[in-house]
């Protein structure tokens, strides 16, 4: 009786209604003949963003790979360059592969949700991958978070609450996608877990470990990657794609720390050209220096009260180097530097990038040292001795031609001059040291 009931609703279900449909989505295979390999080590800037996107072009373009794979190695970095690089990826029309490598590299911060985007994910032993939880640049000195530590307090931030939560959000809908452990992408973000490569293929964070591309590539085959299928890549064709010289050079001034560089660079090439104008090099590699400085802070989206603080800074370097005010405007243009290089960022990042304490306590000494120097050959310049015009001649010695009672007639540098002593008579013939000058007379005194 039950055998009957079974092939009843057997009969009645239509045919290929259930088992059908999974069977064949099994049986769908991709092939891979061919791999576009994007090698990407530093942080993700809008110089990263652009040469991903470039990547991702190059593989949907007609005659692309059929594979595109990133090697990754990043600390973290801008969230809008971030999410931008993601977007390419989740619209590209064939498959997008992330390799963690080389061995000691990281996926960390904005890297995990890059990696979590991809339909497979590949990492080299001794790399690790988490720590995604964001953060605000330059948000005070190391040691001083400013109480910020405990719960109560983040709960008083509803700016930190936003970005966080936001960031949980999009990091749980891209893992949904790609089918990874949602549960763990979650703590990267709200708990800042890392783990290295092979936990993450334990914990369903990647698909497995591999020491280089063929390994990855065998390790690959036959895997199963997503709405693609399985792949069947055994040794494919590989091509790599590299950054060029453009956006190397963006990607390295658009380091906060970079950036701090130019800047100071740019002051003191400025402080050199002011002090002593007419030397032309310190001013024009100053002015190129600060251009790229700002450039950078503005792709960076720097604080406006941050470069603001700055620059006065440099203003009040530059008064010191005119004013004697006994180092008062040289501390103040210190703190100032110090202050707006704290606060020179506001905007929410997932790592990599701030201005790290050390350097800008260096580069705010290396602004003090040239400022002391200019000042200190400023000064020399004003108590140094007149070499030319009628000042010229006080210290000299000459010859009274006269007798000064007190006035007379001296001989001094091969001229004959109106002369009164200040000590007292002086016969004719008698040596003299020229004391002042006081228009066209001079006053004198008794050898």
């Amino acid at each position: 009786m039950k055998n009957l009931i079974v092939l009843a609703a057997a009969l009645c279900l239509p045919a290929g209604a259930s088992a059908a449909p999974k069977a064949s989505a099994a049986k769908k295979i991709y092939e891979v003949k061919t791999v576009l390999v994007a090698p990407y080590s530093g942080v993700i800037t809008p110089a990263a963003a652009e040469f991903f996107a470039g990547a991702v072009d190059k593989v949907n373009a007609p005659g692309g790979a059929d594979l595109l794979v990133f090697e990754l190695d990043t600390p973290g970095g801008l969230d809008s360059s971030m999410r931008e690089i993601i977007k390419k990826l989740l619209a590209s029309k064939k498959p997008v592969a992330v390799y963690v490598s080389p061995a000691g590299a990281r996926a960390a911060s904005a890297g995990v949700f890059i990696s979590m985007a991809s339909p497979l994910v590949g990492m080299a032993p001794g790399t690790n991958i988490g720590a995604a939880h964001p953060v605000m640049i330059g948000g005070g000195l190391p040691g001083m978070p400013g109480g910020k530590e405990g719960k109560e307090e983040k709960k008083k931030d509803p700016m930190e609450d936003k970005v966080l939560n936001d960031a949980s959000a999009y990091m749980k809908s891209i893992t949904q996608k790609s089918g990874r452990n949602v549960e763990w992408a979650v703590k990267a973000v709200t708990k800042s877990a890392s783990i290295p490569a092979e936990e993450a293929v334990k914990a369903g964070v990647a698909d497995f470990v591999a020491a280089d591309l063929a390994e990855f590539f065998a390790k690959a085959d036959g895997r199963a990657a997503g709405d693609f299928g399985s792949f069947k890549c055994a040794a494919p064709a590989v091509e790599y794609f590299r950054q060029t010289r453009r956006q190397k050079f963006l990607a390295t001034i658009t380091d906060p720390n970079i950036a701090m560089i130019l800047m100071s660079l740019g002051a003191a090439g400025l402080f050199i050209e002011l002090y002593n104008p007419g030397l032309i090099l310190p001013g024009v590699v100053g002015a190129v220096a600060l251009v790229l400085a700002f450039y950078s802070f503005q792709t960076l989206s720097a604080s406006f009260a941050g470069v603001a603080l700055i620059l006065l800074g440099f203003v009040f370097f530059i008064a010191e180097i005119k004013v004697v005010s006994y180092g008062l405007l040289t501390l103040a243009g210190a703190a100032s530097v110090l202050l707006g290089g704290l606060m020179l960022f506001s905007q929410p990042s997932l790592g990599g990038l701030a201005v790290s304490f050390p350097m800008l306590v260096t580069t705010v000494v290396g602004l003090i040292a040239v400022v002391a120097a200019v000042a200190f050959v400023a000064l020399r310049a004003q108590l140094r001795r007149v070499v030319t015009g009628i000042e010229s001649i006080a210290g000299q010695r000459g010859l009274a031609k006269t007798a000064l009672n007190p006035k007379g007639t001296v001989l001094v540098a091969g001229e004959l001059w109106e002369a009164e002593s200040v000590s007292g008579e002086i016969a004719a013939g008698a040596g003299v040291v020229v004391d002042s000058v006081d228009g066209f007379r001079v006053k004198v005194r008794a050898a």
